[in-house]
């Protein structure tokens, strides 16, 4: 349903439930550890949904020290802004990243998903939405990605402007002096990415899905 300054200024969302667990007989699933492990992770995913939806998310945060994969169908913008950024998550440790800030993007669907370790077993946390349900949208989608996989056109590229005055989407801009470029309307097919965050307003998911499972599919 990897991670463009420090998510262009960006915004949050976080949360927690703890509850008892039963021991399960040798050999079996406990799917109260199992539901345990899972109902913090949907819960967070709603809270962060509701926020993004007012669009107001953190103006920075560390990132999780998991990267997490992102991909759709067919995504289009207004206009695109890019610069290489670090990451840092809770220990400090960085995470090279371009940066990449979309103006008001439309995705004709959206596929999110990341390993996530537990006491039960390495599990896939999925989000999915758009598709059939209709188009995702988002206004100033920041993206912190180690890699972008699709077929692009752009209609204007200005490759190696200073970072300092990249102005194609409104708050995206990186250091001075540093490596930048940015693009006019895009379209982009086939899009693959490997993330460390993800940030936006307004965000639009038609027909939403979180699931949390074990040995579940990713994205791709």
């Amino acid at each position: 349903m990897k991670h463009f300054p420090r998510a262009f200024d960006r915004c949050p969302g976080e949360d927690a439930v703890s509850t008892s667990i039963g021991r399960a007989p040798e050999g079996r699933t406990s799917w109260k550890k199992t539901a345990a492990v899972a109902l913090p992770a949907v819960l967070t995913v709603g809270t962060l949904a509701a926020v993004m939806a007012q669009g107001a998310l953190a103006a920075s945060f560390a990132v999780s020290g998991t990267n997490f994969q992102v991909a759709s169908g067919r995504l289009s913008s207004n206009g695109l802004s890019s610069y290489v950024h670090t990451d840092r998550d809770a220990d400090d440790h960085g995470h090279p990243v371009a940066l990449l800030g979309i103006g008001r993007a439309s995705l004709a669907d959206i596929c999110q998903a990341a390993q996530v370790r537990t006491p039960v077993g390495t599990v896939v946390f999925k989000l999915t939405a758009g598709g059939t349900a209709g188009p995702v949208s988002a206004d100033s989608l920041v993206i912190d990605g180690e890699d972008l996989v699709g077929d692009a056109r752009f209609g204007t590229a200005q490759i190696g402007r200073d970072a300092g005055s990249l102005d194609a989407v409104p708050g995206v801009r990186g250091p001075r002096g540093k490596f930048g470029l940015q693009a006019g309307n895009i379209e982009v097919a086939g899009v693959r990415s490997h993330a460390w965050s993800a940030t936006g307003g307004n965000f639009r998911l038609k027909g939403m899905r979180v699931s949390v499972s074990l040995d579940g599919e990713k994205c791709f």
